[in-house]
């Protein structure tokens, strides 16, 4: 089972919204909003909240990606995120997530007993390649062992 798939089958958000996880690597994670009036704003592009969990899905298949192999000891979970809408999204938007560290970084902080934190840097892009909106999403990686 791919990581979209998984992402899929077990966040129901990402169902409702019909993501589509068009790439998901260590180094790059892409998922698309399909334009769907169900969920339109206002002004008849994706509303704020799906473009939110758009961006927050892309960071989570990039996680996953990264450090897919850590599951087993480390629970991965976002721990804030900060999103700025910077042009009025219309259509089809897709998500592009970078990860901030390098995820050797971090799995060595997670070998020497510690929570790391790493950003993820989102871009969100309409059809037409313009930016709609930027995203940041601080995740963290919890030991399994409860008392860290």
């Amino acid at each position: 089972m791919s990581i979209g798939d998984m992402l899929a089958a077990t966040v129901p958000m990402a169902r409702t919204l019909n993501l589509e996880f068009l790439q998901t690597a260590p180094d790059k994670a892409v998922v698309s909003l399909p334009d769907q009036s169900a969920y339109h704003n206002h002004v008849g592009g994706p509303h704020a909240g799906a473009m939110f969990t758009l961006g927050e899905s892309a960071s989570g298949a990039i996680v996953l990606a990264a450090f897919g192999d850590q599951l087993s000891r480390a629970v991965p979970l976002a721990v804030r995120a900060d999103i700025a809408y910077k042009k009025l999204a219309m259509g089809v938007v897709t998500a592009t997530a970078t990860l901030g560290r390098p995820a050797a970084e971090v799995v060595a902080e997670l070998d020497a007993g510690q929570r790391p934190e790493f950003p993820v840097s989102v871009e969100i892009r309409r059809a037409d390649g313009a930016v709609t909106g930027e995203m940041t999403v601080v995740w963290t990686l919890r030991p399994a062992d409860p008392q860290k």
